[in-house]
């Protein structure tokens, strides 16, 4: 073969490739949206939905019900387009991940961070509290983080949303509480929507939300 075929040989397998994981992902994501306007409503009566690229879907309430305020919603998909980046996502530990973001009606009482510290958005979270000198130590399979002074009424708060983080998911990559908005921030893997029940799950959501704003 002379080096001008193997050329367009490679030529269009890039090509197939990037126009495969943007339709992969597309369709990955639109599933999951659809799956989730059966339980949206249990958060606010409109939702404002947009695409930002062919990785990540946000979909915003801006009036939302109790215990939230305002809430974001992310699809943020691996991405699948560009062969090396998926390669290096890989290696960075990204994966399909959803993440809420928020402001709640009753604001945690302490401020935490608990992640992941092989996953790629749970590793630059740790590194970013590290900096103002947070404390830390292992909490089940998980990095957590507090202010000094409060690493223990972190730890006792997560015990406290052991039983509103199982309904949710069961595993995490981020949860983020704060005093000052956004209050609420989770990085969980795509639920099952095929064995999950949407209303369900919102309602979990809501049952976390509100949990972080109780006294033990």
């Amino acid at each position: 073969m002379t080096p001008q075929y193997l050329l367009i040989i490679g030529a269009l397998i890039l090509v197939g490739w990037f126009a495969f994981g943007i339709l992969f992902n597309l369709r990955r994501g639109e599933r999951l949206l659809k799956w989730m306007q059966g339980g949206l409503t249990r958060i606010g009566p409109r939702t404002t939905f947009r695409w930002l690229g062919t990785s990540v879907a946000q979909l915003g309430i801006a009036q939302a019900k109790r215990p939230f305020r305002q809430l974001d919603i992310l699809l943020v998909l691996a991405p699948r387009d560009v062969f090396w980046m998926m390669i290096v996502s890989a290696f960075q530990g990204r994966r399909d991940t959803l993440i809420f973001r928020g402001a709640l009606s009753t604001p945690p009482f302490v401020d935490l961070e608990l992640a992941d510290p092989k996953s790629w958005t749970g590793r630059e979270a740790l590194k970013q509290v590290s900096q103002r000198n947070w404390e830390q130590q292992p909490y089940m399979d998980l990095q957590l983080m507090a202010p000094r002074g409060y690493l223990q009424l972190a730890a006792t708060t997560l015990d406290h949303l052991a039983g509103p983080m199982q309904k949710l998911s069961s595993r995490y990559v981020r949860l983020s509480l704060r005093r000052g908005a956004p209050n609420f921030e989770i990085h969980v893997p795509f639920p099952d929507d095929r064995s999950t029940n949407a209303p369900a799950y919102f309602d979990a959501l809501c049952e976390l939300a509100g949990a972080t704003g109780e006294r033990n």
